[in-house]
C-alpha cells in the first residue's frame, strides 16, 4: 500500500470531514496492510503537513496563481503533502515528492495534475526565494507563519508570555511528542513490565517523577503491542498521570470523575486506589462511557461504575457525598497541539468565552458533592490563564468553603523543571509534556 496515498486519505478525512487526526491515521493503519516502514513514513506525512499547514500554505500562494479556496480539496492535499517533501524532508528526493503527487493527481483529480507538477516544480526551483514577514515589524504575522499557528492565537500567547517564550511555545507545538506509557501495576510491576519491554527490544525510560510512568523510543506502531492489549500497559501522557496523583486518592474513597472520558485519569485513580473503594465516571456521551467500561475491563478495573451526565447539572444525591471530586474540564486543548495540530486551525477566538463559562459552571457544580475536608482538583489540557488559574479565582472568590492545597509545595517531588507555585501549569517547551494545569482545593 502506497504511503503517501494513505496520507492524502488521512488528510482528506481532517481537512473535509474534520476527522481528528488521530483517529482518522488509525483507521487507515487498520484498515490497509503497510510495512513497518511505510506506517512510519505515513504518520510523519500526515503530522508534518497538519503541523506546518499554514506555512505550507503561505508558500502555495506564492507559486498559485489560483486562491487557495478554488482549488480541489485533493488537489490542494497533494500540493501540502509534495511542498512538505520538497522542504522538511531531506531524505526524500523532491523528483520523487513530484512524480508521486502527479501520479496521485491523475487518480483523485486528472484534470489538476499538470497545475500540481508546475506549482511543485516552481517550489524546488525557487524555495531560496520564498517570501516571510519581516520578524521585527511584523512580529505575529511572522510567527504565525513560520510555526503554522493563526494569527489569532499567537496574539493569544503574546498577551501573557514574552515574545521569546512563545515562539519556543509555538516551536515546541510543532515537535513530535515522546510515547509515554502507564504501567498497570495492578497486574505488574513496573520492574517486571520494564524488564518484559526491553526483552522485546524497546528502548525504555523510566519517568523519575512518576515511577509507573514510562517513555518507549523508535515505536512506529502499537497497533499489534500485546502488553497494550491485555492491559499491562495503558497511553498516557506524563502530565495526565500527573493529575491522578495530585488527586491522590486512598483506597476505599468514593470518588466521582465529572468529565471522565476517555478514562485514563479514572484508571489511573482506580489503579492508585488498588482496586479498592468506588469511582463514580460520567460523561455525556455514551459512546464515549463504553470506552471507559472497554478500557478498565482491560485494565481488570472493577470499581468503575459509568453514567450518562452532564456536568453542568447538579445531581441532588450526590450532595456532601465524595471523598474526592475531579472536574477534568472541557478545554480549548491548546496543551496538545503537539499530539492534535488540527486543534490550531478549528478554535476560534470566540470559543474561549464560550469554554470558561462552561469550565466555571461545572466547577461549582461539581464542588456541591465534596464532603467536609474532601478534595476537588480542577485541570485542564491548556496553557491559556483565563481556562485555569482564572477560572480558580473565579471559583474562590463566591466559595468561602474551599481553600487552595499547594500542590506545588505538597507534590513538588512529583514536579518537573522549576518550583511551582500553589497550583501547577505544565508546557510543552519547559517541561517536555503536553500543556496541563491542575488545582487542588480542600473543602473547609
Amino acid at each position: 500500500m502506497n504511503a503517501r496515498e494513505g496520507a492524502l486519505r488521512v488528510l482528506y478525512d481532517v481537512e473535509v470531514n474534520e476527522a481528528y487526526s488521530n483517529i482518522a491515521l488509525n483507521k487507515e493503519l487498520k484498515q490497509y496492510k503497510y510495512s513497518q516502514l511505510d506506517k512510519g513514513f505515513l504518520t510523519e506525512l500526515v503530522y508534518g503537513v497538519l503541523e506546518n499547514v499554514i506555512y505550507i500554505d503561505h508558500v502555495i500562494k506564492q507559486f498559485s496563481s489560483v486562491k487557495l479556496k478554488k482549488i480541489h480539496p485533493y488537489t490542494l492535499i497533494l500540493l501540502r503533502l509534495g511542498i512538505y517533501q520538497i522542504l522538511f524532508l531531506d531524505k526524500i528526493p523532491a523528483s520523487a515528492a513530484v512524480n508521486e503527487s502527479v501520479n496521485l493527481a491523475k487518480k483523485y483529480n486528472k484534470q489538476t495534475s499538470g497545475f500540481v507538477n508546475a506549482i511543485l516544480r516552481n517550489t524546488i526551483r525557487n524555495d531560496k526565494a520564498i517570501k516571510m514577514p519581516d520578524k521585527e515589524k511584523e512580529t505575529v504575522k511572522y510567527l504565525s507563519i513560520t510555526y503554522s499557528h493563526p494569527e489569532w492565537m499567537v496574539e493569544q500567547f503574546l498577551k501573557h508570555f514574552s515574545l521569546d517564550f512563545t515562539e519556543e511555545l509555538l516551536k515546541a507545538n510543532n515537535e513530535t511528542p515522546e510515547l509515554n506509557l502507564r504501567v498497570n501495576t495492578l497486574k505488574i510491576s513496573v520492574d517486571e513490565c520494564i524488564k518484559l519491554l526491553k526483552e522485546q527490544g524497546f528502548e525504555v525510560q523510566q519517568n523519575p517523577y512518576i515511577k509507573e510512568a514510562l517513555t518507549l523510543n523508535n515505536v512506529t506502531s502499537l497497533q499489534d503491542f500485546q502488553l497494550l492489549k491485555e492491559g499491562y500497559l495503558y497511553i498516557q501522557d506524563f502530565g495526565s498521570m500527573l493529575i491522578a496523583r495530585v488527586m491522590d486518592p486512598k483506597e476505599e474513597d468514593f470518588i466521582i470523575d465529572v468529565c471522565s472520558a476517555p478514562g485514563g485519569k479514572t484508571t489511573h485513580m482506580a489503579q492508585l486506589m488498588k482496586n479498592k473503594g468506588k469511582i463514580l465516571a460520567r460523561d455525556v456521551h455514551d459512546h464515549k462511557l463504553k470506552l471507559i467500561k472497554k478500557n478498565a475491563k482491560t485494565l481488570g478495573i472493577n470499581i468503575i461504575k459509568t453514567e450518562a451526565f452532564n456536568g453542568k447539572e447538579l445531581d441532588e444525591n450526590l450532595i456532601d457525598m465524595a471523598d474526592g471530586v475531579l472536574v477534568d474540564a472541557p478545554c480549548s486543548g491548546f496543551g496538545i497541539i503537539r499530539r492534535k495540530p488540527e486543534i490550531k486551525y478549528r478554535k476560534k477566538p470566540d470559543d474561549l468565552k464560550e469554554i470558561t463559562e462552561m469550565q466555571l459552571e461545572i466547577l461549582v457544580k461539581a464542588s456541591k458533592y465534596v464532603k467536609p475536608k474532601g478534595y476537588l482538583v480542577y485541570s485542564t489540557c491548556t496553557v491559556e490563564p483565563s481556562e485555569n488559574i482564572g477560572i480558580i479565582e473565579r471559583f474562590l472568590a463566591n466559595n468561602d468553603k474551599f481553600k487552595l492545597v499547594n500542590v506545588g509545595k505538597e507534590y513538588s517531588d512529583l514536579i518537573p523543571g522549576e518550583p511551582q507555585g500553589e497550583t501547577v501549569q505544565l508546557y510543552p517547551n519547559t517541561h517536555k509534556t503536553d500543556g496541563f494545569f491542575i488545582a487542588k482545593l480542600q473543602r473547609k
